[in-house]
C-alpha cells in the first residue's frame, strides 16, 4: 500500500512573477500572498494604489495601480509576467429592463475585455520562453445563469470562451488558460451585494445568505480567498502542465445540479 505524502509547495513557483489583477482585496489578495508564498515575484495590480502598496510591501512584491476600465489605454501595453491572474471584478444587480447601460458596458470592459487586452499584452512573452500560466477567475455564473446579473453572467460567460480559444492556442507554446469558478466567496465584493439583493427579493439583509446564496449548494457556507488561492496556485505550478481549457468549480454542489 502506498502512503499518502504531503507534498511541500512552499518554492514550487520560484524564478517565476506573476501579476494579480484586483489584487489588493478579497481573492486577488489571497492569490497574490499565497503566490509569494510559494516563491513567486508577484505584481499587485489594483484600482486602489494605496492598498496595492500596501499588499505588495507586506509580501514582497510590486504594485501597479491600474484602471482597467480604461481598456484604451491597455491597447498598446507590453506585460512580461510567466503567470497572468485575471481577478479584477465588480458586481450590479437590476432586471434586464431596468439595468442602467453604462454599468453594463463597465462590467464588460473591466471583465471581459480587459482580461483580452492583458492576455494579448503578456502572451508574446510566455510564447518566447515557452512557459505560461493564464488564470482567469471565473465564477458559478460563468456556468450558471442567475436573474438580475445579465452583465456580470454574460461577460463571466465571455471570458470562459476567450479562456478556452487562448488554450488552444497557446498550447504548443507551452502555454496554459484555464478558469476557475468558485459560488459565493467571503469578499467585499459578496458583502456589497446583500443590501441589492435584499431589496431586490424584499427580504431582511440577514436572511439573503442562506435563502439566497446559498441555496443550490450542497455544502451550505461561503467559499474562502484562501481556498480559490489554494486551487489557483495549482494551476500555475509545474504539475499542472497537462491541464488546460478547463473550468474548475469550487462551489459547493452548485453545478452538479
Amino acid at each position: 500500500m502506498i502512503e499518502p505524502t504531503t507534498k511541500d509547495v512552499a518554492g514550487d513557483l520560484a524564478g517565476r512573477t506573476a501579476v494579480v489583477t484586483g489584487g489588493a482585496s478579497g481573492i486577488g489578495e489571497a492569490c497574490a500572498r499565497e503566490f509569494a508564498r510559494r516563491g513567486a515575484a508577484v505584481t499587485v495590480a489594483d484600482l486602489n494604489g494605496e492598498a496595492a502598496e500596501r499588499i505588495a510591501a507586506e509580501i514582497g512584491g510590486t504594485a501597479w495601480q491600474v484602471d482597467l476600465s480604461d481598456t484604451r489605454a491597455l491597447e498598446t501595453l507590453s506585460l512580461d509576467a510567466d503567470i497572468l491572474v485575471n481577478n479584477a471584478g465588480i458586481q450590479r444587480i437590476a432586471p434586464v429592463q431596468d439595468y442602467d447601460p453604462e454599468a453594463w458596458r463597465l462590467i464588460h470592459r473591466l471583465m471581459l475585455e480587459s482580461p483580452f487586452l492583458l492576455i494579448r499584452a503578456v502572451l508574446p512573452g510566455m510564447y518566447a520562453r515557452g512557459f505560461g500560466r493564464i488564470i482567469n477567475l471565473s465564477s458559478v455564473h460563468g456556468l450558471r445563469a442567475s436573474p438580475f446579473k445579465s452583465a456580470y453572467v454574460s461577460a463571466k460567460h465571455g471570458l470562459e470562451g476567450l479562456s478556452k480559444v487562448t488554450a488552444l492556442e497557446g498550447g504548443e507554446h507551452g502555454v496554459t488558460s484555464n478558469c476557475v469558478n468558485p459560488a459565493y466567496v467571503r469578499t467585499p465584493l459578496v458583502e456589497r451585494q446583500i443590501a441589492d439583493q435584499a431589496t431586490l427579493h424584499g427580504i431582511p439583509e440577514s436572511e439573503v445568505v442562506a435563502r439566497i446564496m446559498l441555496t443550490e449548494s450542497a455544502v451550505k457556507r461561503l467559499v474562502e480567498p484562501e481556498e480559490v488561492a489554494s486551487l489557483t496556485a495549482w494551476l500555475a505550478s509545474p504539475d499542472a502542465g497537462m491541464v488546460t481549457g478547463a473550468s474548475y468549480t469550487m462551489d459547493g454542489g452548485w453545478t452538479a445540479r
